[in-house]
């Protein structure tokens, strides 16, 4: 990573990717193609002053840096327009060619770049984190919202519960009926599925009803399921009984759970330099106390959407499940609304195909893992029209960027080059962000749209740069270190236990030890 007083030599920075020409000027030009003016406030340097109302809602980390732009009709209009369905941010994925060409011919979607170091499993281990500590369902989209009276539904630790809810007591519908101490699964398929409604409806009986979104997240939601059973037999074995064997259970499964999100995944996402900076040198911005860990707009709303850019048009969810053929599909396809079995990956329905083979998602060294898309500018196509299923309040517009952006006005998001100000980083310069000129965001752009271009232009699309990387691990570690009941608090020597891989722990060895593996299933 580089910063303002970094300035090192390295043949991965060439002209564009070294962040270069410090104090490039945050106002807005004037925004052409009659969208309007999209004047933002100049942005000064600012310190961090994080500031939360407390965990049940939301807050900030840069709290004195003004909004990127006015929440007006042209800013509006012009975020409407630079996230539309075959505007700037759409990778134009040829999707006539249909779900299996998408994969084994590149060339129809060049632009939208494959990324050789996640295997494509990553970006739904990062959904994943995500629906396990914010889901904010009542503050409308694109109106300035106050973050301190928002709700969020999730407790902003990684507590998992998104997967044990209230616990067996108080959520008695997520747990076997017939073994307290387990959670509940469903079957209906060639295997696993999360347990469902017997109405009609296949509605998932799951704690945060995002993780049926799509077959991916929900065959993650079945994999930490059948972790946890698998650990509450382990417990056993090992001499705890009753309630206790839940609680070394779910200790167990939460502290891999943890040692994944440090060990690999944020790794990943970030890159490995900026992951050990924050747990050798601290956190510099984001400073909650111990228990008072709470989720920021910058996070939430800003850095932490970098994956909607990894999302690939289609994918091949098992290699077996159709018939003895693979299964593949588009993400989300219009075609399958109202189908008892979809033609894409939706959520929301049973049938034999609908379930996940791991080893096209993550690397078994079988030689079929695919890989994610790049962190970058362009957005794969099919999520420029969503289902109404799979928004979270069923309301539009369905374009993910549209909505991405008009958020940022409803937390009157700072731009990203006053972000980089404040954390004494260099900004993207201004012919970085060029195609911006015409909506009026090229010296003050939105966080979210920043945060993936500066990983465009600095990593290569790679992984997140040096504003969106200490973003995303300065708070996820911060939930991590905030949180008594963590590993990186009351153990952190510790090292995985429930697999003979000890520190090398990685997801391959989390989705063995829950019995989903290629392996187990004999395909």
């Amino acid at each position: 990573m580089k910063t303002a007083n970094d300035q090192s030599g390295s043949s991965r920075y060439s002209r564009r990717s070294f962040l270069r020409r410090a104090g490039a000027g945050a106002g807005a030009v004037a925004v052409s193609g009659g969208l309007g003016a999209a004047m933002a406030p100049r942005a000064a340097a600012a310190r961090s002053a994080t500031v939360s109302t407390g965990p049940t809602t939301f807050g900030r980390i840069f709290p004195n840096l003004p909004p990127f732009a006015a929440a007006t009709d042209d800013v509006k209009a012009a975020l409407k327009d630079l996230g539309k369905p075959g505007g700037l941010l759409d990778a134009k994925d040829d999707l006539s060619k249909g779900p299996v060409l998408l994969i084994t011919e590149p060339g129809l979607s060049a632009n939208n770049r494959n990324n050789p170091t996640h295997t494509a499993g990553t970006t739904f281990f990062g959904q994943f984190v995500d629906h396990d500590i914010t889901f904010d369902t009542g503050s409308p989209i694109g109106v300035p919202t106050n973050p301190g009276d928002a709700t969020n539904s999730r407790t902003p630790s990684l507590d998992l519960d998104s997967v044990y809810g209230a616990g067996p007591v108080a959520s008695p519908q997520l747990y076997d009926s017939a073994d307290h101490e387990k959670l509940r699964i469903g079957f209906g398929g060639l295997f696993e599925d999360v347990p469902r409604v017997d109405d009609g409806t296949n509605t998932a009986i799951v704690a945060d009803p995002r993780n049926d979104e799509q077959m991916i997240i929900s065959g993650l939601q079945c994999a930490f399921i059948l972790f946890h059973n698998n650990a509450v037999d382990w417990a056993r074995e090992n001499g705890y009984k009753n309630d206790s064997a839940f609680a070394a259970a779910r200790q167990l499964t939460t502290w891999h759970y943890h040692w994944l999100v440090v060990q690999e995944f944020l790794p990943q996402i970030v890159g490995q330099e900026i992951v050990d900076d924050v747990l050798r040198n601290h956190r510099r911005f984001y400073k909650p106390r111990m228990r008072e860990g709470f989720i920021p707009v910058e996070f939430q709303s800003g850095a932490y959407r970098f994956g909607h850019s990894m999302v690939r048009p289609s994918y091949r969810a098992n290699l077996h499940g159709d018939n003895g053929d693979p299964f593949f599909g588009m993400v989300f396809d219009p075609a399958g609304e109202g189908q008892a079995d979809p033609v894409d990956l939706r959520g929301g329905a049973r049938a034999p195909r609908r379930f996940i083979g791991w080893q096209t998602f993550f690397d078994f060294g079988d030689g079929n893992v695919k890989p994610n898309k790049r962190i970058d500018t362009k957005i794969s196509t099919p999520l420029f029209n969503l289902p109404l299923g799979a928004i979270a309040s069923h309301d539009t517009p369905q374009a993910l960027p549209q909505r991405n952006l008009l958020r940022q006005l409803t937390w009157s998001m700072p731009s990203g080059q006053s972000v980089a100000r404040a954390m004494g980083v260099t900004p993207l310069a201004d012919a970085d962000l060029a195609e911006l000129q015409p909506y009026g965001f090229q010296s003050s752009a939105p966080l979210w749209y920043y945060c993936l271009k500066e990983a465009e232009v600095v990593e290569d699309g790679l992984h997140l740069g040096p504003v969106g990387g200490r973003i995303v691990a300065e708070v996820l570690i911060g939930l991590l270190q905030s949180d008594p009941a963590s590993y990186l608090v009351q153990k952190p020597k510790w090292t995985p236990t429930l697999t003979s891989a000890g520190s090398s722990f990685r997801m391959t060895d989390f989705l063995t030890f829950a019995g989903v593996d290629p392996a187990s299933r004999g395909q």
